[in-house]
């Protein structure tokens, strides 16, 4: 195979989509097309990448001749449809979706923390995590390399385009209709005055905080704190790892905020595990409480590194760290790791 590879962005005008489309035209240029792909009704739009207009297709079977990658974010059950169809057609398929995650067959890739598994997909399939669990693995394997990790606890403050472009747009109607109100000072006010108008969240997010993200699971747990439990173990190759897992819902436009709790193999110290995170890919330590220095997703928005604070060692458990940790789960969350993972796929093209 000569030449520079054809690229699909499958989904391209979706919120990650968009993101993913800047994150090309910032990246050197590894591609030689880069063929914009969506549901029908998006076809004949013109979206900008690499400085360049270009024209939305249709996802068809013809669409996908001579792709080469094809990054897909769409609906689990889009994907599931037609990841298989572009991989059969000879296309490496890089899926942001849940569909293929915890296929055996299919590796689940974080460029800084497995790479060596992109090679191996007997589908012609790779996945990339969900947005909570990519939040905090690249810091959390960083740490494992040096400590083995051995149990997570994790409470995750999830912003609401998590839940795509209706959940961003549901937060800022909610916000507007309480803005200069006094709601949130009478039981049952905000719910009253948001009504029906909750969007993909069972409340009100705006003045709130909702404790689920997801659909429901067995014993109560939500498919969001699964998916952190499963794809941590599969990514970590730790299929016993510890994992307990809350996802709140937040009013935050975008960038998760996690709490972690990480228990080692054996006693840490807060000075070493600074000095891990300070140096590993992909991390930002930004941790001075003293001078009010510590992430939050007002500062973290737009990048694309894991923002890691509040390092200390647990009080009770001298193998425990406890850390606050941010990543932009349009970014790093689900376009940046997709796009990564396609150009590891295009670097060892043979």
């Amino acid at each position: 195979m000569t030449g520079r590879p054809t690229l699909a962005v499958v989904g391209a005008t979706g919120i990650v989509g968009s993101v993913m489309l800047q994150i090309l035209s910032q990246h050197a240029d590894v591609w030689g097309e880069i063929r914009l792909l969506a549901s029908p009704r998006s076809a004949g739009r013109k979206l900008a990448v690499r400085g360049e207009e270009v024209e939305v297709l249709a996802l068809t079977e013809e669409a996908l001749d001579g792709v080469d990658v094809a990054v897909f974010d769409v609906p689990d059950e889009v994907a599931a449809r037609w990841a298989p169809i572009a991989a059969a057609k000879g296309a490496v398929v890089v899926d942001n979706s849940a569909a293929f995650r915890m296929d055996p067959d299919v590796p689940l890739v974080v460029p800084e923390v497995n790479p060596h598994a992109v090679r191996v997909r007997p589908r012609g399939i790779v996945a990339t995590p969900n947005c909570t669990t990519l939040s905090m693995i690249v810091a959390i394997g960083a740490l494992h390399a040096e400590f083995g990790l051995r149990e997570l606890i994790v409470s995750a403050y999830q912003a609401a385009s998590g839940a795509g472009r209706a959940g961003v747009e549901t937060l800022r109607e909610q916000i507007a209709l309480v803005a200069g109100t006094e709601l949130g000072t009478a039981p049952g006010d905000v719910r009253r005055a948001v009504g029906d108008r909750t969007g993909p969240f069972p409340e009100p997010v705006a003045l709130n905080v909702v404790p689920w993200a997801g659909s429901v699971r067995d014993g109560g747990w939500s498919s969001e704190e699964m998916k952190v439990r499963e794809e941590s173990r599969k990514i970590l190759d730790l299929p016993q790892l510890k994992v307990t897992a809350t996802c709140v819902r937040v009013p935050v436009v975008t960038t998760h905020a996690l709490t972690v709790h990480a228990r080692f193999e054996d006693e840490v110290t807060v000075d070493r595990a600074r000095e891990i995170l300070a140096t590993a890919p992909g991390v930002v330590l930004f941790d001075d409480p003293g001078a009010g220095e510590f992430p939050t997703p007002v500062d973290v928005v737009g990048t694309d590194p894991t923002w890691v604070g509040r390092v200390r060692r647990n009080l009770d458990d001298p193998a425990a760290l406890e850390l606050f940790v941010c990543g932009d789960n349009l970014r790093k969350g689900a376009a940046l790791n997709t796009v990564q993972i396609a150009e590891l796929v295009a670097a060892g093209r043979t």
